[in-house]
């Protein structure tokens, strides 16, 4: 059983700490040391949520929806364009550097910041095809203990990122007390945000109809 739970922790590890958006996010969150135990759980409760209906049984309900696929991948690049041009107005305008130095005195809400968390998360058609799809593609030849142990694998694999990037990010605070630094973190989150966009445009116009 050791080896399905280090194969979940694998390939959970491998899909999770590639680049996007959300790891963007959390990296931010972690550096403004604002709500990252929420924002980091609210991403390995999605994670949980998504990696179990893939193991269960649900894998290819995404992926063989081209109406969902196509509305995800709409809405999704939607999100990042704009979340990608608030990043570029903050590192034009040294935005964040002014956030750090008064993140405690200021009404950045926790609602607020969850919300942001969600949509970052749920809006990108891509953690849907690498939770629900791959990870839940897997499992689909394993036995039900084998799933569990699998999966769980996965979640902890998850858990381990999130909370390790959220966290872990502080140890770059004094680096980020520059305002130079800032500037150069929020154009390549910018640039995260609409290279992902463009790509998930380009899939709705490279799948077949």
């Amino acid at each position: 059983m050791l080896n399905y739970l280090l194969r979940g922790f694998l390939l959970s590890g491998s899909l999770i700490i590639a680049i996007g958006s959300q790891n963007a996010f959390v990296l931010k969150q972690g550096l403004l040391k604002k709500n990252i135990f929420y924002v980091c759980l609210v991403c390995f409760l999605c994670d949980f949520i998504l990696m179990s209906t893939g193991v269960m049984g649900f894998g290819s309900l995404v992926y063989t929806s081209k109406r969902l696929s196509v509305i995800l991948a709409i809405a999704g690049a939607v999100f990042l364009f704009y979340y990608g041009f608030k990043s570029f107005i903050s590192s034009f305008k040294h935005r964040s550097f002014l956030t750090i130095e008064s993140i405690n005195n200021n009404g950045n809400s926790r609602k607020k910041v969850l919300l942001g968390t969600l949509a970052v998360t749920l809006l990108n058609p891509h953690v849907y095809i690498d939770t629900v799809v791959v990870v839940g593609g897997i499992a689909v030849t394993f036995s039900l203990p084998q799933k569990i142990v699998f999966l769980l694998g996965a979640l902890a694999a998850s858990f381990v990122w999130f909370f390790s990037l959220g966290y872990g990010a502080r140890i770059f605070t004094p680096l980020f007390k520059k305002s130079m630094t800032w500037v150069i973190l929020d154009f390549i989150i910018g640039c995260i945000m609409w290279w992902i966009a463009i790509t998930l445009l380009l899939f709705l116009t490279s799948s077949p109809p």
